[in-house]
Formats: structure tokens, sequence, C-alpha cells
């Protein structure tokens, strides 16, 4: 009989139990988290795959991004438009935060670039007043936000001094733009694995010289030399993940490599 009566009236039986259909929905919402809140960075996924490919520019290698393939993309820009509509409170835990944030960071470089396409480097998308960090280069959640402020505000007092091998401000000398994004379930792994990639490149990451008992870092190492002190200083941070067979001896010196700013673009 009851099957009978909803079966010939559902609309009645959705009033009568509107109440229980909800609350088996919020109960549903906390049991499976993660599928009502995650964003979702596949299309960015798919085009880093497609357009970053292995490059050299004055000797440096790097992964060079296609810019000007992706100049009038409309799935990038209904990736810009996803991101502003996202609300950004309800992600959850250390490792979903970091990797959402670090995937915006990087997106929003590359909108800066195509925002003032062609440049010869990011920081072309600036004024002397307004550095292009300073400057609004996308929205989340309907606020605006600055590369900086995502840095430094958002990234930094997490305490993961890895995220620095991660997030591209688009230049050459900048860690290789990840060819995926970035996702919760295996962060650790991508972090270690761009830590990995950067120390083992001689023109941007580090360079040792027998002979003159010498390191070349990246000066990335000397700009955010506080954020390595809980792992004892840069250079415990760059031997722990070398190992003791190419760990750099205490008595180097430490030398700094020159920055290129030109624009990580495919060459």
């Amino acid at each position: 009989m009851f099957e009978q009566r909803t079966a010939r009236n559902p609309r009645a039986f959705l009033s009568r139990h509107k109440s229980a259909l909800m609350l088996t929905a919020a109960v549903l919402a906390l049991v499976f988290p993660s599928s009502a809140r995650a964003f979702d960075f596949s299309a960015w996924d798919g085009i880093l795959k497609q357009n970053t490919r292995r490059s050299v520019y004055q000797g440096v290698a790097y992964a060079g991004f296609d810019y000007a393939a992706i100049l009038n993309s409309r799935e990038f820009a209904r990736l810009l438009a996803d991101l502003e509509a996202f609300s950004p409170e309800t992600l959850r835990g250390r490792d979903e935060k970091m990797a959402f944030w670090i995937n915006a960071y990087n997106i929003f470089a590359v909108s800066l670039v195509l925002q003032n396409y062609p440049v010869k480097g990011i920081k072309d998308a600036g004024t002397l007043f307004t550095p292009v960090w300073k400057v609004r280069a996308g929205k989340v959640g309907g606020k605006p936000y600055t590369l900086d402020y995502i840095e430094h505000e958002i990234l930094r007092p997490m305490g993961e001094p890895g995220v620095h091998f991660a997030i591209v401000c688009a230049s050459v000398s900048c860690p290789d733009l990840r060819a995926e994004a970035y996702r919760p379930t295996n962060l650790a792994d991508q972090l270690d694995s761009q830590l990995g990639e950067f120390l083992r490149n001689p023109g941007k990451g580090l360079r040792t010289e027998q002979g003159s008992r010498t390191a070349h870092l990246s000066k990335i190492f000397r700009w955010y030399e506080k954020d390595f002190d809980k792992a004892g200083g840069a250079l415990n941070f760059i031997n722990r993940r070398l190992g003791d067979s190419l760990a750099i001896p205490k008595e180097y010196a430490i030398k700094y490599m020159p920055y290129i700013w030109e624009l990580n673009s495919v060459r």
C-alpha cells in the first residue's frame, strides 16, 4: 500500500519527507566531503600536459610553456571563471588547501602573462609603482588575489618550504612548471619530485665545483632563507634530499646563480 501511494503521488511523498531527505543529504556531504568541496583541476591538468615542453634558454634547460597556444583558449577562460565562483572556505585539511593555492598561483601567473602578451618577462606585466606581484592576478570566491598575497599570506605560513619549488612565477630560473596539476592525495610526492628535479638542474637549482669547493645555488634559497630554519637551514634541507653520497660538504663556499627573469615560454 505504501509503495502504491508513493508511486501515484511522488510530490506528496517528497513534501512529507522533505526534512528527512535534507538530513540524508547533509549526512552524505559529511561522509563524502571531498566530492562536495574539491575544486576540479582536470582542465588545468590537461592544459599543462598539452602545452609544456622541454626548452633551453642561455644554456639553461627548463619546462617551457606555450602561452601563445592558449592565448584565446575558452577552456582556460572557463577555468578562471570556475575559480572565481569557487569558495575557498570549503577547503579542508592542509594538503587540500596547499594543493589548491599552488595551482591557483600558477594559473594566475599564466593569466597575467596572457593579459599582457607578448611580454619579455612576467615583470613587464607590472609597473614601477605596482610590481607584478602586487597586481590583481585573478579571483577566487569573488575576491581578487595577487601573487604576493597567495605566496606570503597563504602558502608560506603553512610552514612547508617545498612550496617554493612548486609555485612558478613564469620565468626561466623558476622551478619548472609541472606538467600536471597538484593533488592533495599525492602532494608530498609531487613536492619531493619537484625539489629533486630542481636540484638536479645545474643551470638553476644546484651546481657544485669540487675544484673550487663551491656550491652554486638558486637565489630562492637566499630569498627565503628563514623558511628553511626548521629544517636546520637551507644546506641541511638540500642535503637531506640529496642523501649522503651527494651531500654538499659544509666547508664548501656558497654562491648564488644569476636569476633569469625572461619568460619560461617554449623555445
